[in-house]
Protein backbone atom coordinates (compact mmCIF):
# COMPACT_ATOMS: atom_id res chain seq x y z
CA UNK A 1 0.00 0.00 0.00
CA UNK A 2 1.40 3.38 -1.01
CA UNK A 3 2.06 5.76 1.88
CA UNK A 4 2.81 9.43 2.57
CA UNK A 5 4.93 10.80 5.41
CA UNK A 6 4.21 13.99 7.33
CA UNK A 7 7.00 16.27 8.61
CA UNK A 8 6.73 14.82 12.14
CA UNK A 9 7.54 11.37 10.74
CA UNK A 10 4.00 9.99 10.87
CA UNK A 11 3.38 7.67 7.92
CA UNK A 12 -0.12 6.85 6.70
CA UNK A 13 -1.64 5.14 3.65
CA UNK A 14 -2.04 7.48 0.67
CA UNK A 15 -5.75 6.63 0.45
CA UNK A 16 -7.94 8.20 3.12
CA UNK A 17 -11.62 8.95 3.59
CA UNK A 18 -13.45 12.25 3.16
CA UNK A 19 -16.75 13.00 4.90
CA UNK A 20 -18.13 16.10 3.20
CA UNK A 21 -21.97 15.90 3.09
CA UNK A 22 -21.95 12.92 5.45
CA UNK A 23 -24.11 13.06 8.55
CA UNK A 24 -26.73 15.26 6.89
CA UNK A 25 -29.47 12.63 6.45
CA UNK A 26 -30.65 10.20 9.13
CA UNK A 27 -31.66 7.73 6.41
CA UNK A 28 -28.02 7.40 5.29
CA UNK A 29 -26.42 7.45 8.72
CA UNK A 30 -26.08 3.68 9.25
CA UNK A 31 -24.52 3.19 5.81
CA UNK A 32 -22.13 6.12 6.31
CA UNK A 33 -20.94 4.82 9.67
CA UNK A 34 -20.57 1.33 8.23
CA UNK A 35 -18.58 2.79 5.32
CA UNK A 36 -16.06 4.49 7.63
CA UNK A 37 -15.69 1.34 9.69
CA UNK A 38 -15.24 -0.76 6.55
CA UNK A 39 -12.46 1.55 5.45
CA UNK A 40 -10.69 1.26 8.79
CA UNK A 41 -11.04 -2.51 8.74
CA UNK A 42 -9.52 -2.59 5.26
CA UNK A 43 -6.48 -0.60 6.39
CA UNK A 44 -7.39 3.02 5.60
CA UNK A 45 -6.28 5.30 8.43
CA UNK A 46 -6.99 8.93 7.49
CA UNK A 47 -10.48 10.26 8.18
CA UNK A 48 -11.02 13.88 7.17
CA UNK A 49 -13.83 16.12 8.39
CA UNK A 50 -14.44 19.79 9.28
CA UNK A 51 -16.50 21.92 11.64
CA UNK A 52 -18.18 23.41 8.57
CA UNK A 53 -19.50 20.09 7.26
CA UNK A 54 -23.14 20.05 8.25
CA UNK A 55 -22.38 22.59 11.01
CA UNK A 56 -20.69 19.84 13.01
CA UNK A 57 -22.92 16.93 11.98
CA UNK A 58 -20.10 15.29 10.03
CA UNK A 59 -17.80 15.44 13.06
CA UNK A 60 -20.49 13.84 15.22
CA UNK A 61 -20.94 11.05 12.67
CA UNK A 62 -17.20 10.47 12.50
CA UNK A 63 -17.01 10.41 16.28
CA UNK A 64 -19.63 7.69 16.39
CA UNK A 65 -17.97 5.71 13.61
CA UNK A 66 -14.52 5.67 15.22
CA UNK A 67 -15.69 5.03 18.78
CA UNK A 68 -13.44 2.34 20.23
CA UNK A 69 -11.07 2.62 17.24
CA UNK A 70 -9.42 5.98 17.90
CA UNK A 71 -5.88 4.61 18.02
CA UNK A 72 -6.35 3.20 14.50
CA UNK A 73 -7.33 6.58 13.04
CA UNK A 74 -5.33 9.54 11.75
CA UNK A 75 -8.01 12.14 12.41
CA UNK A 76 -8.17 15.43 10.51
CA UNK A 77 -10.51 18.38 10.99
CA UNK A 78 -10.61 21.98 9.82
CA UNK A 79 -11.30 25.35 11.39
CA UNK A 80 -13.35 27.99 9.61
CA UNK A 81 -11.51 31.24 8.77
CA UNK A 82 -14.04 33.16 10.87
CA UNK A 83 -12.90 31.16 13.92
CA UNK A 84 -9.19 31.38 13.15
CA UNK A 85 -8.03 34.02 15.62
CA UNK A 86 -5.51 32.83 18.19
CA UNK A 87 -8.19 32.41 20.85
CA UNK A 88 -10.84 31.35 18.34
CA UNK A 89 -8.75 28.46 17.10
CA UNK A 90 -8.63 27.06 20.63
CA UNK A 91 -12.39 27.36 21.09
CA UNK A 92 -13.14 25.83 17.69
CA UNK A 93 -10.72 22.96 18.23
CA UNK A 94 -12.17 22.13 21.63
CA UNK A 95 -15.68 22.14 20.15
CA UNK A 96 -14.57 19.80 17.35
CA UNK A 97 -12.90 17.47 19.85
CA UNK A 98 -16.11 17.30 21.86
CA UNK A 99 -18.18 16.45 18.78
CA UNK A 100 -15.62 13.84 17.72
CA UNK A 101 -15.38 12.31 21.18
CA UNK A 102 -11.60 12.46 21.31
CA UNK A 103 -8.85 14.28 23.18
CA UNK A 104 -6.67 15.14 20.20
CA UNK A 105 -6.51 15.64 16.44
CA UNK A 106 -3.66 14.25 14.38
CA UNK A 107 -3.95 17.15 11.94
CA UNK A 108 -5.84 20.45 12.12
CA UNK A 109 -6.24 22.64 9.04
CA UNK A 110 -7.25 26.21 8.30
CA UNK A 111 -10.13 25.58 5.87
CA UNK A 112 -9.25 28.52 3.65
CA UNK A 113 -7.55 31.87 4.13
CA UNK A 114 -9.73 34.59 5.60
CA UNK A 115 -9.30 38.00 7.17
CA UNK A 116 -7.42 36.86 10.28
CA UNK A 117 -3.65 37.31 9.76
CA UNK A 118 -1.97 33.98 9.04
CA UNK A 119 0.62 34.60 11.74
CA UNK A 120 -2.14 34.76 14.36
CA UNK A 121 -3.76 31.52 13.18
CA UNK A 122 -0.41 29.73 13.08
CA UNK A 123 0.38 30.96 16.58
CA UNK A 124 -2.95 29.48 17.65
CA UNK A 125 -2.01 26.17 16.05
CA UNK A 126 1.32 26.22 17.93
CA UNK A 127 -0.61 26.75 21.18
CA UNK A 128 -2.73 23.70 20.39
CA UNK A 129 0.35 21.57 19.70
CA UNK A 130 1.86 22.68 23.02
CA UNK A 131 -1.39 21.82 24.79
CA UNK A 132 -1.47 18.34 23.23
CA UNK A 133 -4.79 19.00 21.51
CA UNK A 134 -3.34 18.58 18.01
CA UNK A 135 -0.21 16.83 16.77
CA UNK A 136 0.29 18.79 13.55
CA UNK A 137 -1.31 21.60 11.56
CA UNK A 138 -1.76 22.69 7.98
CA UNK A 139 -3.91 24.62 5.56
CA UNK A 140 -6.51 24.00 2.89
CA UNK A 141 -7.23 25.70 -0.44
CA UNK A 142 -3.88 27.51 -0.51
CA UNK A 143 -2.14 28.17 -3.82
CA UNK A 144 1.61 28.59 -4.28
CA UNK A 145 1.71 32.23 -3.16
CA UNK A 146 -0.29 31.35 -0.08
CA UNK A 147 2.07 28.51 0.75
CA UNK A 148 5.03 30.87 0.44
CA UNK A 149 3.31 33.18 2.92
CA UNK A 150 2.81 30.29 5.33
CA UNK A 151 6.45 29.24 4.99
CA UNK A 152 7.63 32.79 5.75
CA UNK A 153 5.99 32.68 9.22
CA UNK A 154 8.14 31.17 11.94
CA UNK A 155 6.53 28.32 13.85
CA UNK A 156 7.99 25.70 16.18
CA UNK A 157 6.19 23.04 14.12
CA UNK A 158 6.05 23.17 10.32
CA UNK A 159 3.03 23.20 8.05
CA UNK A 160 2.28 19.52 7.48
CA UNK A 161 -0.37 19.54 4.75
CA UNK A 162 -2.22 21.54 2.13
CA UNK A 163 -5.64 20.17 1.21
CA UNK A 164 -6.76 21.20 -2.28
CA UNK A 165 -9.20 20.23 -4.99
CA UNK A 166 -7.41 17.80 -7.29
CA UNK A 167 -8.90 15.43 -9.83
CA UNK A 168 -8.76 14.84 -13.55
CA UNK A 169 -11.21 17.65 -14.15
CA UNK A 170 -9.31 20.04 -11.83
CA UNK A 171 -5.67 19.66 -12.82
CA UNK A 172 -4.48 23.24 -12.26
CA UNK A 173 -2.42 22.34 -9.17
CA UNK A 174 -0.11 20.30 -11.40
CA UNK A 175 1.36 23.45 -12.91
CA UNK A 176 3.44 24.39 -9.86
CA UNK A 177 1.64 23.74 -6.56
CA UNK A 178 2.19 19.98 -6.28
CA UNK A 179 5.92 20.34 -6.82
CA UNK A 180 6.14 23.33 -4.50
CA UNK A 181 4.46 21.42 -1.67
CA UNK A 182 6.59 18.36 -2.34
CA UNK A 183 9.81 20.36 -2.21
CA UNK A 184 8.69 21.95 1.07
CA UNK A 185 7.93 18.59 2.65
CA UNK A 186 4.20 19.35 2.71
CA UNK A 187 1.73 16.54 2.00
CA UNK A 188 -0.90 17.52 -0.58
CA UNK A 189 -4.33 16.20 0.36
CA UNK A 190 -6.57 15.80 -2.69
CA UNK A 191 -10.24 16.37 -1.94
CA UNK A 192 -12.99 15.32 -4.39
CA UNK A 193 -10.50 13.19 -6.38
CA UNK A 194 -13.38 11.62 -8.30
CA UNK A 195 -14.68 14.96 -9.53
CA UNK A 196 -18.12 16.44 -8.94
CA UNK A 197 -21.54 15.25 -10.00
CA UNK A 198 -20.36 12.17 -11.88
CA UNK A 199 -19.65 13.99 -15.15
CA UNK A 200 -15.93 13.13 -15.05
CA UNK A 201 -16.69 9.45 -14.54
CA UNK A 202 -18.64 9.40 -17.81
CA UNK A 203 -15.54 10.45 -19.78
CA UNK A 204 -15.00 7.88 -22.57
CA UNK A 205 -11.25 7.80 -21.94
CA UNK A 206 -11.76 6.45 -18.43
CA UNK A 207 -14.00 3.68 -19.74
CA UNK A 208 -11.37 2.74 -22.34
CA UNK A 209 -8.57 2.62 -19.78
CA UNK A 210 -10.74 0.73 -17.28
CA UNK A 211 -11.29 -2.06 -19.81
CA UNK A 212 -7.53 -2.75 -19.72
CA UNK A 213 -7.40 -3.29 -15.94
CA UNK A 214 -8.83 -5.55 -13.29
CA UNK A 215 -8.87 -5.50 -9.49
CA UNK A 216 -9.59 -8.11 -6.85
CA UNK A 217 -13.25 -7.08 -7.15
CA UNK A 218 -13.37 -7.70 -10.90
CA UNK A 219 -13.08 -5.43 -13.96
CA UNK A 220 -11.88 -1.93 -13.13
CA UNK A 221 -14.37 0.92 -13.23
CA UNK A 222 -13.90 4.49 -14.52
CA UNK A 223 -14.09 5.73 -10.92
CA UNK A 224 -11.27 3.41 -9.88
CA UNK A 225 -9.14 4.62 -12.79
CA UNK A 226 -9.77 8.25 -11.83
CA UNK A 227 -8.74 7.51 -8.24
CA UNK A 228 -5.69 5.51 -9.29
CA UNK A 229 -4.66 8.46 -11.47
CA UNK A 230 -4.59 10.76 -8.41
CA UNK A 231 -2.90 8.15 -6.22
CA UNK A 232 -0.04 7.77 -8.71
CA UNK A 233 1.36 11.12 -7.60
CA UNK A 234 4.09 11.01 -4.93
CA UNK A 235 3.35 12.78 -1.63
CA UNK A 236 -0.37 13.06 -2.44
CA UNK A 237 -3.03 11.76 -0.06
CA UNK A 238 -6.44 11.24 -1.70
CA UNK A 239 -9.57 11.52 0.45
CA UNK A 240 -12.59 10.40 -1.59
CA UNK A 241 -15.96 10.13 0.09
CA UNK A 242 -17.70 6.76 0.21
CA UNK A 243 -21.25 6.60 1.50
CA UNK A 244 -21.50 2.81 1.72
CA UNK A 245 -19.21 -0.16 2.48
CA UNK A 246 -19.51 -1.27 -1.18
CA UNK A 247 -18.27 2.10 -2.41
CA UNK A 248 -15.50 2.05 0.21
CA UNK A 249 -14.27 -1.35 -0.95
CA UNK A 250 -14.28 -0.14 -4.56
CA UNK A 251 -12.14 2.85 -3.59
CA UNK A 252 -9.75 0.60 -1.68
CA UNK A 253 -9.36 -1.75 -4.66
CA UNK A 254 -8.38 1.21 -6.89
CA UNK A 255 -4.96 1.04 -5.25
CA UNK A 256 -4.34 -2.18 -7.18
CA UNK A 257 -4.42 -0.37 -10.53
CA UNK A 258 -1.04 0.59 -11.96
CA UNK A 259 -1.57 2.91 -14.89
CA UNK A 260 0.85 2.42 -17.77
CA UNK A 261 2.63 5.10 -19.77
CA UNK A 262 0.17 4.48 -22.58
CA UNK A 263 -2.76 4.85 -20.17
CA UNK A 264 -1.42 8.16 -18.87
CA UNK A 265 -0.70 9.45 -22.37
CA UNK A 266 -4.21 8.56 -23.51
CA UNK A 267 -5.71 10.32 -20.48
CA UNK A 268 -3.56 13.42 -21.10
CA UNK A 269 -4.68 13.43 -24.73
CA UNK A 270 -8.33 13.53 -23.68
CA UNK A 271 -8.04 15.67 -20.54
CA UNK A 272 -5.05 17.94 -21.00
CA UNK A 273 -2.75 18.97 -18.14
CA UNK A 274 -2.41 22.72 -17.45
CA UNK A 275 -0.10 24.63 -19.77
CA UNK A 276 -0.18 27.87 -17.80
CA UNK A 277 -0.87 29.05 -14.28
CA UNK A 278 -4.57 28.86 -13.39
CA UNK A 279 -6.53 30.28 -10.44
CA UNK A 280 -6.81 27.69 -7.69
CA UNK A 281 -10.11 25.87 -8.03
CA UNK A 282 -12.27 25.46 -4.91
CA UNK A 283 -15.63 23.91 -4.15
Amino acid sequence: MKTVTFPNGTQVPALGMGTWNMGDAESRRADEIASIRAGLEAGIRVVDTAEMYGSGRSEKLVGEAIRGLRDDVFLVSKVLPSNASRAGVRRACEASLKRLGTDWLDLYLLHWEGSVPLAETIAGFADLVDAGLIRSWGVSNFDTDGMRAVEAIHSPTPCAANQVLYSLDYRGVEFDLLEHDRAAGVVTMAYSPLGQGGELLRAPVLARVARRHTTSLGPATPAQVALAWVLRQPDVLAIPKAGSPKHQHENFAAQEIVLTRNDLAEIDGAIAPPRRKEPLAMI
